[in-house]
């Protein structure tokens, strides 16, 4: 509606000029809840799309992705504004959004209001007539501007726009859920990323019987994450630092600080656009933001802003552009049309690092799996299975607890390949100790904290007896290696080359010549210098070393390792993801020589100079390939 207050007057900043680019494409697919309530009524002509079905426009989507996107759309007033008016670019709007809805992944639409200039039939008519375009192809939500009704709060009564914008309107949608008794303020639940996501859309001035309405709202969906749009929430100055109006500090008390579910914050009214982040009651952040392009070359272009919600990055990526300007032929667009396509200046294009299951564990935290019983994951061929809780150790129990050299963890398929504990030269009581923390997919809720490292040599390491079937066993069908890993944060020191797991013995004396050195085992698995993970196989049928190597692994939190040789090659997979640097050259079985397999080290001609740093939990040993859905966490 305007400037930011007088207090912060606009400066008129330069358009950002931008050489094309479309900057949605690919940003993951979402869609709505359909099994949400419906009914019939007066809006506008189209057809609502299941949300597990195509449009003829918009493809599919998918609500269980974990990548969706939420459009907003701001202040169109000037699009709307009596003989004026010129409705295309927020036609082209959406009709972009309805072409790209499988493609970008829309999942919803909501306008922050004044829709119009003012607010009389004509112009909300022809507003509502542009409407149609998205009507049943994507759903959305509309709330009140000032520009859009007379004056006062949402008790005013009847308006022409909430004739044509009022809870008729969304009837048909399956995001609809209910709207206050003024007909005002709306509310909308969609289905994206497998869970379901609230939308408030609240008039430009709620009152105290709306801000009662929507604090039942919440109340009725306790564990929703809930996205706030209004019209009027926060001013920005020039350089994008926002912070509450006299409106948004009245909603900020009397709803978002208390409801920790409310986690972004949308409005237009002012401009420039800008964003700040307040921390809630709960010591949580709320990202309050503010979209408004009114004041830009052809009252906005029909911008659009999308938050491109990605949960597997914890990330909500945000950009902004005209599809309007976009759809215009490069050769013959205008100075002013080629610098407004998009824009990407701090306020507009920015991403916002969300751990979601961290933010919305006051409300609504994840289930921890159960544990899972060994035989519950022990499959045909199974040769070895070793876990650290109560099933496999009495070391447990205790967070911290040294697990005692000479201590035994058993071999749970009962082929006898039990691991003893011991410690490397400089390794003290707190080598090893046992751990409660585990990989959020790991069958066991328990794991051993190794503390090893260079100089001096220190560590601990779990070795099979001397005749256990497992030190001769030369896989040559096939095997699948896996174990769950955690680096420390910080990862301190130097543990460049550190041994995850391995077999004793010389490569040399198994005959083999074409490795770095004859030194090394006939099997390891490590860790470079650069976090990356390195298994070194020298099979029982060729004289070679085929090497994996993964990405940088993260620290800090937990991963899942599958090696996986299917009786011809060996493939590495990290989190049920297949690496790129794995070797095509022949590779059958493991050319063991009748010595311990090892937990925590690598030896170097029968040395172990270093232990494992880290948290390591369940590992299993299968003689043959296994799929990414039959590892120890499945993937689909």
């Amino acid at each position: 509606m305007t400037a930011a207050e007088p207090q912060n007057p606009l400066h008129r900043r330069a358009l950002l000029r931008v050489a094309a680019a479309l900057p949605v494409a690919g940003a993951g697919v979402a869609a709505f809840e359909a099994s949400a309530q419906a009914a019939p009524g007066p809006a506008p002509a189209g057809a609502t799309a299941s949300a597990h079905t195509s449009t003829a426009h918009g493809g599919p989507f998918d609500p269980v992705s974990p990548r969706f996107v939420l459009a907003v759309l701001p202040d169109t007033q000037y699009l709307f504004d009596a003989d004026s008016a010129d409705p295309a670019p927020l036609r082209e709007a959406f009709r972009h959004l309805v072409a790209e809805r499988g493609e970008a992944n829309i999942a919803f639409m909501t306008h922050l209001g004044d829709v119009t200039e003012h607010g009389t039939e004509d112009e909300i008519e022809r507003a509502a007539d542009t409407f149609r375009t998205i009507h049943g192809k994507v759903p959305y939500s509309v709330l009140a501007g000032n520009h859009d009704i007379d004056s006062g709060d949402d008790q005013r009564g009847d308006s022409a726009y909430l004739a044509a914008f009022g809870p008729a309107r969304y009837k048909s949608m399956p995001t609809y859920r209910g709207a206050s008794p003024d007909g005002y303020n709306t509310y909308h639940v969609l289905k994206a990323a497998d869970r379901s996501w609230l939308v408030l859309a609240l008039d430009w001035r709620i009152s105290d019987k709306g801000l009662t309405w929507a604090q039942g709202v919440l109340d009725a969906h306790p564990t929703l994450p809930a996205v706030l749009t209004t019209h009027d929430i926060a001013w920005a100055d020039d350089d994008g630092k926002a912070q509450l109006s006299d409106n948004g500090e009245r909603l900020w008390d009397g709803l978002v600080r208390g409801n920790d579910q409310i986690f972004l914050a949308l409005g237009g009214h002012y401009w420039p656009p800008g964003r700040t982040v307040l921390r809630n009651d709960s010591d949580n952040d709320v990202h309050v933001h503010i979209t408004n392009y009114q004041d830009r070359y052809y009252g906005g272009a029909g911008m659009i802003r999308t938050y491109g919600f990605d949960l597997a990055r914890g990330v909500v990526d945000v950009e902004t552009f005209s599809p309007w300007l976009l759809a215009r032929d490069p050769e013959k667009r205008s100075p002013l049309e080629a610098e407004t396509i998009e824009l990407t200046g701090d306020a507009d294009r920015f991403s916002l690092d969300i751990d979601f299951d961290e933010r919305f564990k006051g409300f609504a935290p994840v289930a921890v799996p159960k544990p899972r019983p060994a035989s519950a994951v022990m499959p045909r061929g199974t040769v070895a299975y070793w876990r650290f809780d109560a099933a496999g150790t009495s070391a447990g129990g205790t967070a911290g607890k040294p697990v005692a050299n000479g201590a035994v963890v058993r071999d749970l398929t009962g082929n006898g390949n039990d691991l003893t504990v011991s410690r490397l030269a400089a390794g003290g009581s707190d080598a090893l100790t046992w751990s409660a923390d585990h990989h959020p997919g790991q069958p066991a809720h328990a794991s051993l904290r190794f503390d090893g490292g260079k100089s001096p040599d220190r560590g601990a390491i779990l070795t099979t007896a001397a005749r256990a079937a497992l030190n001769s066993e030369k896989f040559l069908r096939g095997y699948t290696i896996e174990t769950f890993v955690r680096l420390p944060e910080p990862f301190e020191g130097d543990h460049s080359w550190m041994g995850i797991l391995s077999w004793e013995g010389r490569n040399g004396d198994a005959g083999k010549t074409t490795g770095w050195s004859p030194l090394e085992p006939t099997c390891s698995l490590n860790l470079s210098p650069e976090r990356f993970l390195q298994f070194v196989v020298y099979p029982q049928r060729q004289d070679a070393d085929p090497t994996s190597w993964s990405h940088a692994v993260p620290v800090g939190r937990w991963i899942h390792i599958a090696l996986v040789n299917d009786g011809r090659r060996t493939v590495m997979y990290v989190d049920g993801s297949k690496i790129a640097r794995n070797p095509s050259q022949p590779s059958t079985g493991i050319a063991t020589l009748g010595k311990p397999f090892v937990l925590g080290a690598t030896q170097f001609d029968e040395s172990f100079g270093q232990g494992f740093y880290g948290w390591m939990g369940d590992t299993r040993i299968v003689n043959r390939a296994l799929s990414a859905h039959e590892f120890l966490t499945p993937y689909a």
